[in-house]
């Protein structure tokens, strides 16, 4: 990847990303992916829009939304 990737960059545009889902989506598509990129930091996207746009976050930001998950912080969403 030869440019610095910023959030709304095409999925498409991010070269070589091996996107992930968790185990727990669902048939219906209704889920998030993400894939590590070069320069260290995190791509997410919509699984149902994989030519759309990416949010990009710093590993912090990545561990902060795991920690809160993983404690529940987020439960009443579901």
């Amino acid at each position: 990847m030869s440019f610095t990737p910023a959030n709304g960059t095409a999925a498409t545009e991010l070269v070589g990303a091996s996107w992930r889902k968790s185990s727990y989506s669902n048939s219906q598509g209704n889920c998030v992916e993400f894939a590590a990129l070069p320069d260290g930091s995190v791509a997410v996207r919509n699984s149902r829009d994989p030519q759309g746009p990416a949010l990009i976050y710093t590993r912090a930001e990545i561990s902060a939304l795991l920690a809160g998950a993983k404690d529940g912080e987020f439960d009443d969403l579901s």
